[in-house]
């Protein structure tokens, strides 16, 4: 499908007005990286559908109509950001595990294993009972069934999922639980006032608080989205959480960052009053995991009146699966993509996409729903729930018609990705990063803020 008509369909979704898609033009070549699936058409239509919301929401606030374009190229570098970035001319190191990725278990059946976080690793090695190498995994896992080992490791809180084909995974618990869901959900979940889009400030989202209670990818780059046209976004974490640091410079632009410990008397207080402040709450933490430190929606709504709340999980919020830890690859990978991606390259072994394009477009889809929440708070009031999953966008994904993997095909050339790059100076030195991909002729979409250092700012609102 071209970006052109899976963005009408997006934006009928949410239920836009087809007239709307006029103020938005695609541009640059239209070849994508080399996939099976419609990657180049999702990175344009997600991060187009989100920026002509923001428009609306401009619009709304009696600002005049604008223009806007999306290169497709420059739409593909920005799902593979994180690989563009350096400090000081330096690349940054590949933050993936040695031990992370595919293993062949005694069965012959594929296991992926996601290792990142340190406690992952060790938690993985315990069940398998081996060192940290390889070599030493492979051979532990050579000795267990697949779906007998992704078991185990599920019931110890790890990080990994069996390789499936498309149809073992649509005949799966998890997969029918969510087949009735829609792309993204947009809900209305308690009363709340009518909160107007603030009519001064010069950008769409100027006055509009973002709490950001997210790590990694997905929910970052959300939140990061809503940075870029204006929001003031503070990005909460907590000394003893781990990171990816590359993923925290590249997800960090635009936005301010603190750190609590929401363990301890005076980090709940502290959350408290921001909370009391904010107009939207994003979390990524497994579905009911906040609701146990008495962060539950209904619980927040009460709290502040008006709020929108909005949750990204792996598998869903309903279904077996639901409070299963996942990331990209590992959906990928039990839903039947990187079999697909595999086959098509006629390897043996699993293939994966070109980008973590369920991050990136799950991401982008929670800005776009986000603002959509904002819109009918303006006009309704209420408190709202956005959800989204890395799961629905992969069914969302898999559900287009398919191509052949190099069918107009390119990789990105050096002379492409050095016009999209921007410098910036930072806490961790001079950054340079993808920028922004949408070009809107009236309230051009950029980062107020550097990528700021983990905790640099107070936890107060500006």
């Amino acid at each position: 499908m071209s970006a052109e008509a899976l963005l009408a369909s997006l934006w009928q979704m949410g239920g836009g007005a087809p007239e709307d898609l006029q103020q938005l033009t695609f541009a640059g070549d239209t070849a994508q990286l080399p996939s099976t699936f419609q990657v180049g058409g999702v990175a344009s239509a997600t991060i187009a559908v989100q920026a002509l919301m923001a428009a609306q929401l401009w619009q709304a606030r009696g600002g005049e109509r604008q223009n806007i374009t999306v290169d497709r190229r420059h739409a593909l570098a920005m799902f593979k950001s994180d690989r563009y970035l350096s400090v000081n001319g330096h690349a940054s190191e590949d933050p993936w595990s040695k031990i992370a990725g595919y293993y062949q278990a005694g069965d012959g059946r594929w296991i992926q294993l996601h290792t990142n976080f340190p406690h992952h690793r060790d938690g993985v090695l315990a069940v398998l009972q081996c060192v940290e190498d390889r070599a030493a995994v492979a051979r532990a896992i050579s000795g267990w069934q697949a779906a007998e080992l992704e078991q185990t490791l599920a019931q110890a809180n790890m990080c990994a999922a069996m390789i499936r084909t498309e149809q073992e995974w649509l005949a799966h618990p998890q997969a029918q639980a969510i087949a009735d869901l829609p792309l993204f959900e947009v809900r209305r979940v308690a009363d709340g006032p009518v909160i107007p889009l603030h009519s001064g400030g010069p950008r769409p989202l100027s006055g509009v608080r973002v709490l950001d209670l997210s790590r990694v990818i997905a929910a970052p780059v959300g939140a990061r989205t809503l940075a870029q046209h204006g929001a003031d976004v503070l990005a909460v974490s907590a000394a003893h959480l781990p990171n990816i640091m590359l993923l925290v410079m590249d997800t960090g632009r635009g936005k301010r960052s603190a750190q609590l410990d929401l363990r301890q008397t005076e980090g709940r207080q502290n959350m408290l009053q921001l909370i009391s402040g904010a107009d939207v709450f994003i979390q990524a933490y497994r579905p009911n995991s906040l609701a146990q430190l008495g962060y539950s929606v209904e619980e927040l709504c009460a709290m502040r009146p008006g709020l929108i709340h909005v949750s990204l999980s792996a598998y869903g919020h309903i279904g077996p699966w639901a409070h299963r830890r996942g990331f990209d690859s590992l959906v990928q990978s039990a839903s039947g993509i990187a079999d697909a991606e595999g086959r098509a390259a006629a390897s043996a072994a699993p293939g994966k996409l070109p980008f973590q394009a369920l991050d990136h477009a799950t991401g982008y889809l929670l800005a776009y729903a986000t603002m959509l929440a904002l819109q009918k708070r303006a006009v309704e009031g209420g408190s709202w729930q956005v959800r989204v999953s890395l799961a629905q966008t992969g069914r969302w994904l898999q559900q287009m018609p398919r191509r052949g993997l190099h069918d107009h095909a390119a990789e990105l050339r050096p002379e492409e990705i050095a016009r999209f790059l921007q410098a910036s100076t930072s806490g961790y030195g001079q950054m340079q990063a993808i920028a922004p991909v949408e070009k809107m002729s009236v309230t051009p979409a950029h980062f107020e803020l550097p990528a700021p250092v983990l905790g640099e700012h107070a936890p107060v609102w500006q």
